[in-house]
């Protein structure tokens, strides 16, 4: 748990292929220390990577380990730490690899968890003494409430009535993040966990967790996005689009979203950190960006990493040079990727287009070189 002693400031990678040498000597030239790594889109050995079959696990596909621990050598050869991401688990494939439908199974049966205990124990086996690894994020951006009858950003008093009710069943996140953690610890004590809150990740979301997890080395992580109506993609075809700072939906009902309401949202997670004696060293934004092409992107994104970095928690920004969707890309600026962009993404070539120092970017770009 040392390096998560002092805030740390990262990015996510998501790419399509895994990221060569460059990418992530790039990345820690601008300043960051941590990378956070999904591999679900990367060309897998059978259907889904390193699981085989999200539907019928059998154990590790030993290719797709061979090259995951091949990325983790350049993420360590760049001198940054890798914190392990994964979109999937056996029973909850990850809606773009599912047809575009989201899967519930893991939430339906707590038998299902078993399985997803028995991948996390096989992988932590194969990566111990990995270098480089300093964290597993169990699951990204979980949703047992989606099909569980919560509201998303359901105010607290329902949250806590919900869980009530759904406690020690197949929907107790909690408890599931549990029962993952005691099936590693059988074969690794000591590589920090991190788990993302409910509902996608929501940073209102820890509301109705009862406490911390028993595990000592956890770091609790949440996603900002919000007001999503505002900072998504859908956005921009709207006439006109939502502003920021202006006039968003939010929760099902019309606010107001500037600076003080992004800070009295973040400072929800926070507060549930601080009410159970967490300390912010074990608080982490996993996640936050808006659509570069917001005329306000840049605005937006000082906004939330000054309450991030007043708070002294961890974070990474969504996302360092995605070679397969462009919107949360900064440095590419606001405007068109060229066609080579997408040509290289239909062919399964590497991305070729080149990097820039832009408004959008200098944002984050002074913040991982320890500015304000």
């Amino acid at each position: 748990m040392q390096f998560w002693e002092r805030p740390r400031h990262g990015a996510n990678s998501f790419n399509r292929l895994p990221p060569d040498q460059a990418y992530f000597d790039a990345l820690r030239a601008h300043g960051a220390d941590w990378v956070r790594l999904s591999y679900d889109k990367w060309k897998a050995q059978e259907r889904d990577f390193l699981m085989g079959d999200a539907d019928r696990y059998q154990g590790v596909a030993e290719r797709d380990l061979a090259t995951l621990k091949e990325v983790l050598g350049r993420i360590d050869k760049a001198g940054l730490k890798a914190v392990i991401a994964p979109l999937s688990l056996p029973y909850a494939r990850w809606s773009q690899n599912n047809g575009g439908k989201f899967d519930d199974c893991l939430w339906q049966d707590r038998r299902h968890w078993r399985e997803a205990a028995r991948f996390w124990r096989d992988l932590a086996r194969a990566l111990r003494g990995q270098p480089g690894i300093a964290a597993y994020n169990l699951i990204n951006e979980p949703a047992p409430e989606k099909m569980g009858g919560l509201p998303e950003h359901a105010a607290p008093g329902r949250m806590l009535q919900w869980y009530a009710d759904k406690k020690g069943g197949s929907r107790d996140l909690p408890a599931f993040y549990a029962e993952l953690i005691r099936a590693i610890r059988e074969v690794d004590p000591d590589t920090p966990i991190m788990v993302d809150a409910g509902w996608y990740a929501a940073a209102d979301a820890f509301a109705y967790w009862p406490g911390p997890l028993a595990d000592t080395r956890t770091l609790y992580s949440f996603h900002m996005y919000e007001p999503y109506a505002t900072t998504s993609g859908p956005n921009l075809r709207r006439k006109p689009p939502l502003r920021y700072p202006g006039d968003s939906r939010f929760g099902g009902a019309a606010q107001y979203w500037d600076g003080q309401r992004v800070a009295a949202y973040l400072d929800q997670p926070l507060a549930w950190a601080r009410a159970h004696g967490i300390p912010m060293s074990r608080m982490v934004a996993g996640e936050f960006g808006c659509i570069r092409t917001l005329d306000s992107c840049e605005r937006y994104l000082d906004d939330v990493l000054a309450v991030l970095q007043r708070a002294g928690v961890h974070w990474a920004f969504y996302a360092f040079r995605e070679d397969n969707w462009d919107a949360m890309d900064y440095e590419l600026g606001k405007g068109k990727v060229p066609w080579t962009y997408w040509d290289a993404m239909e062919k399964g070539l590497p991305d070729p287009v080149v990097r820039r120092a832009t408004p959008e970017f200098d944002v984050i770009r002074r913040r991982l070189q320890g500015g304000e």
